[in-house]
């Protein structure tokens, strides 16, 4: 019972907090941003949104989501691609990034009570408390992953057209590469493009990098309960044979 008080975890609470109002941030500034996007590119070329010379091209921003239309000499956005917004989406997301990592790196640690910044916990606690770190990240990426990569899995070869009736003009998959989920179609007109977006693709792998993280967290708690376990029944085992031997040697 005493190494149990000896042990201990971070206090985490406040990053958990702050990632999940940066979360929040991120995901009301974008959906703000893509509303701005609505036939902005249409504006563009109709001449309604008018800029510095001729309309030369369009062109759409992932991060934060914006349309640019380019003219001879400048160029003009959607919100999401101006002053405020774009800085607010930038630090929510640098914010939820560095909260988030640095709470799921902190339970990797085992350290012992007597800072302000470590409260007493046992060895079940922690394990409890890694468990949902990793459930919680490992379900966003899978459900991240499945929707980015589900015609992959139903027909590799076939991915291109999966989900839809082509008949006999379905395109081809060309390549495909499980990690990341990608493929490349090529359809009968002799186009060829992605069958995801760049930035989804290797959204789709750096979701699995917190989830890692969170899994040698719980590897490591469930390691070091393990540990004190088979330590607490050594120790169990060693007072009834003490005991045995102090009886023996007090008889006459």
């Amino acid at each position: 019972m005493s190494n149990a008080l000896e042990h201990g975890g971070y206090r985490t609470g406040g990053l958990w907090i702050a990632a999940g109002i940066s979360l929040g941030a991120v995901v009301v500034g974008s959906g703000l941003a893509l509303f701005g996007m609505l036939e902005f590119d249409e504006r563009c070329m109709q001449g309604v949104t008018q800029g510095p010379g001729r309309l030369l091209r369009v062109r759409q921003q992932a991060f934060p989501p914006a349309t640019f239309c380019e003219f001879q000499h400048g160029e003009v956005s959607s919100i999401g691609g101006r002053g405020v917004l774009g800085v607010l989406l930038w630090g929510s997301l640098l914010a939820l990034v560095t909260c988030l990592f640095v709470a799921l790196i902190a339970e990797c640690f085992d350290p012992r009570v007597g800072s302000d910044l470590v409260k007493p916990m046992s060895r079940a606690e922690k394990l409890r408390r890694t468990w949902t770190a990793l459930f919680v990240t490992g379900s966003v990426f899978l459900m991240f992953y499945a929707l980015a990569g589900w015609r992959l899995f139903a027909g590799p070869s076939s991915a291109c057209s999966a989900g839809a009736d082509w008949g006999t003009q379905a395109p081809k998959t060309l390549e495909y590469s499980f990690f990341p989920p990608q493929a490349t179609c090529r359809y009968t007109s002799g186009l060829t493009r992605q069958m995801n977006p760049d930035w989804v693709a290797s959204l789709a792998m750096e979701l699995a990098v917190p989830t890692l993280i969170a899994g040698v967290g719980f590897v490591l708690a469930w390691r070091r309960r393990g540990a004190e376990r088979r330590a607490t029944q050594q120790e169990q085992d060693a007072v009834p044979a003490d005991s045995g031997a102090a009886d023996r040697g007090d008889r006459p």
